[in-house]
């Protein structure tokens, strides 16, 4: 059997590049005869299929990715077993998808998502996305590394540090985050919050919208520390292992790979009860899941010719279609104020998070299900 893996290669430090690059290290190593290659159109991909000769290609994205992913191995006579992450609603190729003899999605909620949106899933598995136990890794905050970091972070010895990391942090919940610790600030005053976004439009849109909250609730700007920047994946280590207690109730998230990795150095963490982290999150084990405490539903909504369309056009839902997640604020009031006080707790967590990870989400593992996954769908050894 030989496999082609289509992500963003070389690999970037971004999610899905690393979520295709775990893939393709993993099945590598159990001996599986595979190529990388980006999944964009290029002289680099048609030699992909032209020399390399493909039985398979696994493709990283969502369903926009639908003509680089699906319909080029298509035609060129190679299986397409797409890896689909959530990207809010499925507006478009729905039959093709549905034909498709396998199909991963990185949590039972995306899976979930598309059924909604009219693909038939009868085909479709999960196969979440793995970390790299010699990369992503629990260091002491007793090493001089990870107590100059938190000294540059802001960070006093005797406080405890949450932390949230996205592209923006207001999806990862961070407004959510900030209700709750204005609460918890009435009386217990030791923490500081990191918040570290990405150089990009939406985070500066948002940040916008935080320092009207922050200020509302009356928070001590002081607390509440911005990074922003690329930072390279191995450097997470060092970041999550700095923190106490991993926090993002996401608004919507199809698998959580950061909260998983925070789990794999030995964090707990915060979360909500819908999505991805429901399938990678042991409540009360590994961490919290705040339940929903509102949702956001559209009845009606934008799609456009890059999604595959002749041209834009509003399309109407024939019943509302909830496009984002609130969680509950007493909930991680509760949570939040457990895991800051009771340092017993947190570090038994902690240690239950990374054994959870190592059990269930190390790549050379995910590498072994999905190559068992294939042989069973597709007949080919």
């Amino acid at each position: 059997m030989k496999i082609a893996v289509l992500y963003a290669y070389p690999p970037e430090p971004d999610g899905l590049s690393i979520q295709g690059h775990l893939l393709y290290r993993g099945l590598k190593e159990i001996g599986i005869d595979v190529m990388p290659c980006h999944h964009s159109p290029s002289l680099q991909k048609q030699w992909v299929y032209n020399g390399f000769k493909p039985d398979i290609a696994i493709g990283v994205g969502s369903w926009t990715y639908t003509p680089d992913i699906i319909i080029s191995p298509q035609q060129n006579n190679v299986i397409p077993v797409p890896w689909f992450v959530a990207n809010g609603w499925v507006a478009n190729y729905q039959k093709l998808i549905s034909d498709l003899p396998l199909t991963f999605t990185t949590s039972q909620w995306v899976t979930d998502t598309y059924k909604r949106d009219g693909v038939n899933v009868e085909n479709f598995r999960v196969l979440p996305i793995g970390f790299d136990p010699e990369e992503i890794k629990p260091i002491p905050q007793s090493d001089p590394k990870i107590q100059a970091l938190r000294q540059m972070l802001g960070v006093a010895p005797h406080e405890k540090m949450i932390l949230t990391i996205g592209g923006d942090v207001t999806s990862k919940g961070a407004q959510e985050m900030f209700k709750a610790l204005a609460e918890i600030d009435k009386d217990f005053k030791e923490w500081r919050y990191i918040c570290k976004t990405s150089d990009n439009e939406s985070a500066e849109d948002h940040f916008r919208e935080e320092e009207e909250v922050m200020d509302k609730l009356g928070l001590d700007r002081g607390k509440i520390i911005y990074h922003g920047g690329m930072y390279s994946h191995d450097f997470m280590t060092y970041l999550l292992s700095a923190c106490d207690i991993y926090a993002a109730p996401s608004r919507l998230e199809g698998f959580g790979m950061i909260q998983m990795e925070a789990m794999a150095c030995g964090k707990p963490v915060i979360s909500i009860n819908v999505g991805g982290p429901a399938d990678t999150i042991v409540h009360e084990k590994t961490g919290f899941l705040a339940g929903v405490g509102e949702t956001v539903t559209l009845s009606e909504e934008w799609a456009y010719d890059h999604m595959g369309f002749e041209a834009d056009h509003k399309i109407k839902f024939a019943e509302p279609k909830i496009f984002a997640y609130r969680a509950s604020i007493p909930d991680l009031v509760k949570y939040t104020k457990l895991l800051l006080t009771d340092d017993n707790l947190r570090e038994q967590m902690g240690r239950n998070a990374y054994q959870h990870a190592m059990d269930n989400f190390q790549y050379p593992h995910i590498a072994k299900k999905a190559l068992m996954m294939i042989q069973d769908a597709l007949h080919i050894s």
